[in-house]
């Protein structure tokens, strides 16, 4: 017997209880009534003269059974009032335990529990009335933060404002509950066609959300995203949507909402669906690819311009998934920064290019993009420091790529770890340089050892009637901070002969070929003798590490 079976059948068991002794209490009372009518009619009497002194005494007998029927009529009477207040006292217990099991404590909605079968009437009732029924699913912007910043007694204080003022904004006769920490979800009935009118309803909720909350001196802006569901998008009469569907809608809708900017609403439509179907897909199998070894290092040329001499490479990520084929890294590594596994991504493919490079020539630099999501963690230098001492590449031919974005989440800790990566003698690169906002003072405060003109820039140069004034400024500003500059994204020989007439650069682009993997990127260097000699146990080291590619290492990642 499970344990809601053993409850019911307690609860059961508790009421029959009360119930028999309701009816034996009454039933005694009854007695005592039927009793004292019977004797006491006659025998009372009796008893009065006497006591008045006008009478004889009646039999001292059916005096004491009077007396005794007295007795029980009272205990009776009592035994049966206190039950009916036990039994009232139980009752409105258990509706105020109903309330509180249906009812959100803080913000007085409904919860999950009771918001749903709530909507489910609204629906019902929507249907006989031939209208419609909207569900709004709405998440608090940044709420984390709120609680970090202000205390989780500010937060609380949040959510009871904006559910009352959600209440003051939905039409009469809505459903509103608290499904989550800051998660509400409402529902209403509207007009057929009314589309208008859900649309003013759900910009008028966002405003009333955002306005200014203040408590204790403290000033809090909240935003919400909104993501807006309808019966009215779904005419299948055949499977009528019922309330966790038009949940489901509304909360993929809201996604997109945070996903496109926040502080917005957003309606449901099929293609979203499927969007996060494959979207779901894909983190599974990046959660599953990354120990089986699917993802791999690529590298792309950088070339002297002057000299047109081979410097060095840079290392990009590439995924051979069995499903997918080959992916491309502005895929899947925005979904690795969201779902947390992009430090393990990232050193995954540090690890093995840090293997593949150890037989090149030593005129060779290796260089490795990082998140800036790594750049939060405090011990990622320790990390990259121990890939090093791993593999046994030299740090001084290791340069690391930063995106302007990183100075400005948290300057302080990007110069703690880029300083302690310059002290082992890793070079930093300033990557997608003008992108970004970077200022001259951080350019001077922090140990960059070279400017990375992105992409953009460069492939503009091939455009009719573009100029080179931008990219001038960029070099001249990397000479006058004697900082060396490289140029991405060379794709024809107009731009590498105007990059050429600049200066003296590095570069790389599709004009130098496509990135290789590990294997073409050997036999190009072998071809180009740009492959240092081995000793004996290198090689035999490097044999095993390849031999064992497909087993132990995954293994040893996961450890």
């Amino acid at each position: 017997m499970t344990k809601a079976v053993e409850d019911d059948a307690t609860q059961k068991a508790i009421k029959l209880g009360s119930a028999e002794r309701d009816v034996i209490a009454l039933g005694i009372a009854v007695a005592a009534i039927i009793l004292f009518v019977g004797t006491g009619g006659s025998v009372m009497p009796k008893i009065m003269r006497a006591w008045m002194g006008t009478g004889q005494a009646p039999d001292t007998m059916l005096t004491n059974a009077v007396l005794l029927n007295i007795a029980l009529l009272i205990f009776g009477w009592r035994r049966y009032s206190d039950l009916r207040r036990e039994v009232h006292e139980r009752r409105r217990a258990e509706a105020t335990a109903r309330q509180l099991a249906e009812t959100d404590a803080l913000t007085g909605c409904l919860n999950r529990r009771s918001g749903v079968p709530a909507i489910d009437q609204l629906l019902h009732r929507a249907r006989i009335t031939e209208r419609e029924t909207a569900v709004f699913m709405i998440d608090l912007d940044n709420f984390k933060q709120i609680n970090d910043l202000n205390g989780h007694q500010m937060g609380d204080h949040v959510l009871a404002t904006i559910a009352t003022r959600l209440r003051e904004t939905l039409p009469a006769g809505s459903v509103l509950a608290r499904i989550g920490g800051d998660e509400f979800i409402c529902a209403f009935i509207h007009q057929p066609k009314g589309p208008d009118e859900v649309e003013r309803i759900a910009t008028s909720a966002i405003g009333a959300v955002s306005s200014t909350i203040e408590e204790d001196r403290a000033l809090v802006e909240p935003t919400c995203s909104l993501g807006i569901a309808s019966t009215e998008q779904d005419k299948d009469e055949n499977r009528p949507l019922d309330a966790e569907a038009l949940i489901h809608r509304a909360d993929i809708a809201m996604y997109h909402a945070k996903k496109t900017g926040r502080n917005r609403h957003f309606w449901f439509e099929p293609q979203l669906e499927d969007e996060l179907r494959l979207r779901n897909e894909l983190e599974s199998a990046i959660r599953r690819g990354i120990p089986a070894g699917e993802f791999v290092p690529f590298y792309e040329q950088q070339i002297d311009l002057a000299t047109g001499e081979l410097v060095g490479f840079e290392m990009l990520a590439r995924w051979k998934s069995p499903r997918y084929g080959l992916v491309s890294p502005e895929v899947f590594i925005p979904i690795a920064e969201e779902i947390d596994l992009i430090s393990d991504l990232s050193e995954c493919l540090i690890r093995q290019a840090l293997r593949d490079a150890g037989d090149w020539d030593a005129s060779l630099t290796l260089s490795v993009n990082i998140s800036p999501v790594q750049l939060r963690d405090p011990w990622f230098a320790q990390k990259l420091l121990h890939l090093l001492v791993e593999s046994g590449f030299p740090a001084a031919r290791l340069e690391i790529e930063i995106t302007e974005s990183c100075l400005h989440e948290n300057i302080g800790a990007v110069r703690t770890i880029v300083s302690s990566l310059k002290n082992q003698g890793i070079r930093i690169s300033l990557d997608d340089f003008g992108t970004g906002y970077s200022s001259l003072s951080q350019l001077r405060s922090l140990p960059f050892d070279r400017l990375k003109i992105d992409r953009s820039f460069v492939s503009d140069l091939a455009r009719e009637g573009s100029t080179t004034e931008l990219i001038e400024a960029i070099i001249s500003l990397g000479k006058s901070l004697s900082l060396p500059v490289t140029a991405e994204g060379i794709e024809n020989p107009d731009v590498l002969e105007t990059l050429r007439a600049m200066g003296h650069l590095k570069g790389q682009g599709y004009l130098y070929g496509q990135p290789e993997d590990a294997c073409a990127t050997r036999k190009r260097l072998a071809e180009l003798q740009l492959l240092r000699s081995l000793a004996r146990g290198e090689i035999l080291a490097k044999q095993a590490i390849t031999d064992t590619d497909g087993a132990e290492l995954p293994q040893r990642k996961a450890g």
